[in-house]
């Protein structure tokens, strides 16, 4: 259908190299977009990887290194993709990080590190995004949250993550209002349990079991399970669809 239809749009995805933004990087890849990857160099092996598999749905895609934590090299990647994709029209801000400690012995070091990349990042991201996409008065921002800002996670000590994605929420629906007039929408994916590498991290991964059980429809979520709702936020399909957060985890949050 032409309202999924993604041909001729430029989208660029952090965090591209693995999990969630690997599938939706891909997925966007096979509804027409060209793609770029960005990413932390160490992850240079998996971007090339998928930057392969986006060749393969004969779409033209580009690899950058960088931190989002630093605006200077957001800024250097998104002036590559205009330069050498053309204008950005889709941002995915999926780069992100988890780990667990009780908050009474978390040091501020740890706090910091986590909100550095999580919220901060997903901040310069899209003020970096929307400084190309504002002129234009086109674009469409989508930053991946996570279930835990809405609920809290029985049996992990992740006050950092948690208060994190709820930021990011909340990011997002500003930054909607404040954008919802000047061509830009922006609105947040937050996805249930997914079998990602951040969840086969040593303190998530026993409990996995536990997960499927208490989500409704008994499983976990894969990666791939979230290009769908990544490429409805994208196109046209959600042409009115602005500031909403979409909670995509099997039915977890109503019980």
């Amino acid at each position: 259908m032409k309202l999924f239809d993604l041909s001729g749009e430029i989208a660029f995805v952090t965090g591209a190299g693995t999990g969630i933004g690997r599938s939706i990087a891909i997925g966007m890849a096979e509804a027409g977009a060209d793609v770029a990857l960005f990413g932390r160099a160490r992850k240079r092996e998996a971007l090339e990887e998928v930057a392969a598999a986006v060749r393969a749905h004969g779409r033209r895609t580009l690899v950058l290194e960088g931190d989002v934590t630093r605006k200077d090299e957001l800024d250097a990647a998104i002036a590559a993709v205009e330069r050498d994709l053309g204008p950005m029209t889709i941002a995915v801000n999926n780069a992100g990080v988890a780990n667990a400690e009780p908050a009474e012995t978390m040091t501020l070091e740890r706090w910091n590190a986590l909100y550095a990349i999580n919220t901060t990042g997903v901040f310069l991201s899209c003020q970096a995004e929307g400084a190309v996409m504002l002129p234009r008065g086109r674009g469409t921002i989508i930053n991946i949250a996570s279930i835990s800002g809405t609920i809290v996670n029985r049996g992990i000590t992740q006050v950092h993550y948690n208060s994190s994605k709820a930021a990011v929420i909340q990011l997002s629906k500003s930054l909607a209002m404040e954008w919802a007039d000047r061509g830009i929408r922006v609105n947040v994916i937050s996805p249930g349990y997914t079998f990602t590498p951040m969840n086969d991290r040593p303190e998530v991964a026993d409990q996995l079991e536990i997960f499927r059980k208490d989500t409704p429809m008994q499983r976990v979520a894969s990666p791939d399970e979230m290009i769908g709702p990544a490429i409805f936020l994208a196109s046209q399909a959600s042409s009115f669809v602005t500031g909403i957060d979409l909670i995509v985890d099997g039915g977890f949050v109503c019980w």
